[in-house]
C-alpha cells in the first residue's frame, strides 16, 4: 500500500489535514487503530460521560503513581476510535487567549503568534450565532466545524453568569471573540443535536473526495532509510507490513502516543533509547519532554430546588433522554449541558485569565456518579498555566505495549497556592445573590474544610485531570535542543517527516485543547503543501484595563 502522504492517527489533526491534503488532490491514507465513531454514545451529546469510559473508544492510559497527589495513578484518557479525542471529549469549543500563541511565537514557534493563527481558527469554524450576541467578525462562518450553543434554558446556567456580574468580573459575549476575560455563553462542536467531532467535521468530507482511505491498524513505527522517513509499518489483521508514502509522513498520533511513536522509530533521548534496545536516528532529547495538563475539581452545591438535571438521572429520566435524541436530536441529550463558562484571572498583576470555569446544572462526576445528594450544581476550576512539568517515556520496545505517564502533577508549590484560591474565589460566586435560591449547602468541599492545610488534603484526594495532555513534541527553532519539531511542524533530524497535533505546543493554552488542536492540523496542511500562510491579521484582544492592580 502506498500514499502520497501517511498520516497516523485520526483525530483532531490527523482529520483535518486529511480533508485538507485530499482536497489539494494527494492520495492520503489514515492509519487509525481505533474502530467506528457510529452510534448514540458518540454521537449523541449528552452522553459523553460514557465513551470516555469505554475501552472500545479509548486508549484506557492511566498516569504513574504521581508522587505529590499520594501516589494516585489518575486517568488519562486518549481516544482509540475515528475521530480521536474529538469523538470522546466534552465537547467544549475554546481557542485559547490571544496571549498564549504570542508565548508560542517569543518562544520560538515563529509564524504562530496570534495574528497568525486567527485565521486559521476562523477557516476551521462554522461559527452559528443563535441570536446570542458574540464577535462575528473575530468568527469563521463557512469552515468544515460546526460551533453552536446549549439553549441556556436551565435558571442555574443564568445564575452562574448573574454571581460573576455581581462578584465584579466582566460579562463576556463571545470568550472566543474579542474578549475572553469574564463570564459568559459556552460554544460547543454540536451541531443539529450531534457531536460535530473532527471526523464529521472533516474525515467524512475527505473520504467523499475519493483520495482519503482509512485503514484499520496499530502504527508500530515510521521506518526511515537515509534519514528520510519511507513510510509506516504497521500491524493490521494481524500481519506487519508497511504502508509507503511517497512524499512524506505525518504523525498525528496525540501527545501520548506520537512521543512514543518518535521513540519507537529512534528519535528521542538518546540514553533513553539505548536503554531499550532502539537505534538512534536522531538523539532529540526533548521527544516526550514538557508534558502539561490541565488539572481541575469539582466546587458541587446541593440544590434547595428540585431544578437540576438530576430530575434525568434515573433509568425512565435517561430512557426518555435517549428516547427524545434517537427521534428528534433535541431535548437534554441534544447539549453537552456545559452551557455557562468563565476564564478569570487570580490576581492583580496576572495579565489575562489563568483560571478557567465549566459550569454543570447537575452534581456529577466525569464517570457518571451523581452526588448522593440528589439535586445540585457544580463548576469545574482550575490553573490555565501550571509551571509543573511530566514526561512520557517508553515501557518497553514493543509497541502493543503503553508508554509510561507522569505528569508530575502539583510538583511546584504555586500550584497549591493557585488551587486554594480557585476553591475560595468559586466559593465567594456560589455565596452572591443569584444563587441565594437555589443553594442547599455546599456538598464538595464541604463547608468544614477552610484552613490551607485541609483544602490541600481535599485537593490531594479530589483533583482530576482536564483531560488536556500537551506538549511532548515542542515546536520551536531548530537550534533549541529541546524542540522537536521546527514552524513548518518538520520533525528535526529527519526528512520527510512532519508532526501535528497537541504535542507541538510550547505552552498549554488557556481551555480546552480540540480547537487549537484542529487550527495545528489546518495551519500545518498549508506548510505540507507548501503554500505561503494565510494572511496575518492583526486584530487586537481586550485586556483588562486595570489588570496591573485589580483582580477584577
Amino acid at each position: 500500500m502506498q500514499a502520497d502522504y501517511v498520516i497516523i492517527g485520526a483525530g483532531s489533526a490527523g482529520c483535518a489535514m486529511a480533508l485538507r491534503l485530499s482536497e489539494a488532490g494527494k492520495r492520503v491514507i489514515v492509519i487509525e487503530h481505533g474502530g467506528t465513531d457510529a452510534g448514540p454514545f458518540i454521537q449523541m451529546p449528552g452522553a459523553l460521560s460514557y465513551p470516555m469510559n469505554m475501552s472500545r473508544y479509548d486508549w484506557g492510559y492511566a498516569t504513574d503513581p504521581e508522587p505529590h497527589l499520594g501516589g494516585r495513578r489518575l486517568a488519562c484518557p486518549r481516544g482509540k476510535v475515528i475521530g480521536g479525542s474529538s469523538s470522546i471529549n466534552g465537547m467544549c469549543y475554546v481557542r485559547g487567549h490571544a496571549k498564549d500563541f504570542d508565548h508560542w511565537r517569543d518562544e520560538g514557534a515563529a509564524g504562530w503568534g496570534y495574528a497568525d493563527v486567527l485565521p486559521y481558527f476562523k477557516r476551521l469554524e462554522h461559527w452559528h450565532d443563535s441570536g446570542h450576541g458574540g464577535d462575528p467578525d473575530w468568527r469563521g462562518s463557512d469552515g468544515p466545524l460546526h460551533v453552536t450553543r446549549g439553549r441556556r434554558d436551565n435558571p442555574l446556567t443564568q445564575a452562574f453568569v448573574e454571581a460573576g456580574q455581581q462578584a465584579g468580573y466582566p460579562v463576556t459575549d463571545d470568550y472566543n471573540g474579542k474578549q475572553q476575560e469574564g463570564f459568559g455563553p459556552f460554544d460547543m462542536t454540536v451541531w443539529k443535536g450531534r457531536r460535530w467531532s473532527a471526523a464529521n467535521a472533516y474525515l467524512k468530507p475527505a473520504r467523499a473526495t475519493g483520495f482519503c482511505e482509512v485503514v484499520n491498524a496499530l502504527a508500530r513505527r515510521v521506518v526511515i532509510r537515509d534519514g528520510r522517513a519511507r513510510g509506516v509499518e504497521v500491524t493490521r489483521a494481524g500481519q506487519t507490513e508497511v504502508i509507503e508514502a511517497r512524499e512524506e509522513v505525518i504523525i498525528a498520533a496525540s501527545s501520548i502516543n506520537s512521543p512514543k511513536l518518535l521513540m519507537l522509530s529512534g528519535i528521542g533521548p538518546a540514553a533513553h533509547l539505548a536503554e531499550h534496545g532502539i537505534d538512534v536516528i536522531a538523539d532529540r532529547p526533548g521527544v516526550g519532554q514538557n508534558l502539561q495538563d490541565h488539572l481541575e475539581l469539582y466546587i458541587q452545591m446541593a440544590a434547595s430546588q428540585p431544578i437540576s438535571l438530576y430530575s434525568y438521572w434515573n433509568l425512565l429520566g435517561k430512557a426518555y433522554v435517549g428516547a427524545r435524541w434517537l427521534l428528534t436530536r433535541t431535548g437534554p441529550g441534544a447539549s453537552n449541558q456545559f452551557e455557562s463558562a468563565a476564564f478569570i484571572r487570580s490576581a492583580a498583576g496576572v495579565e489575562y485569565p489563568d483560571i478557567q470555569y465549566h459550569f454543570l446544572p447537575i452534581a456529577v462526576r466525569y464517570d457518571g456518579k451523581a452526588a448522593a445528594e440528589g439535586h445540585g450544581f457544580q463548576a469545574h476550576t482550575g490553573p490555565m498555566r501550571s509551571v509543573s512539568r511530566g514526561e512520557v517515556t517508553l515501557r518497553s520496545d514493543r509497541p502493543e505495549d503503553a508508554p509510561r505517564i507522569l505528569f508530575n502533577y502539583m510538583s511546584d508549590e504555586s500550584d497549591w497556592a493557585d488551587f486554594r484560591r480557585c476553591i475560595r474565589l468559586t466559593r465567594e460566586l456560589f455565596a452572591q445573590e443569584a444563587f441565594k435560591p437555589f443553594v442547599r449547602h455546599e456538598i464538595q468541599p464541604g463547608e468544614s474544610v477552610q484552613s490551607d492545610d485541609e483544602l490541600n488534603g481535599f485537593i490531594r484526594e479530589h483533583v482530576e485531570s482536564a483531560y488536556h495532555p500537551c506538549g511532548t513534541c515542542k515546536m520551536g527553532r531548530a537550534d533549541d535542543p529541546m524542540a522537536v519539531v521546527d514552524p513548518e511542524a518538520r520533525v528535526i533530524g529527519v526528512d520527510g517527516l512532519r508532526l501535528a497535533d497537541s504535542s507541538v505546543f510550547p505552552r498549554i493554552t488557556n481551555g480546552n485543547l480540540n480547537a487549537p488542536s484542529i487550527m495545528v492540523g489546518e495551519k500545518a496542511s498549508d506548510h505540507i503543501l507548501g503554500r505561503a500562510p494565510l494572511a496575518p491579521e492583526n486584530a487586537e484582544p481586550w485586556m483588562h484595563p486595570d489588570w496591573r492592580v485589580a483582580q477584577r
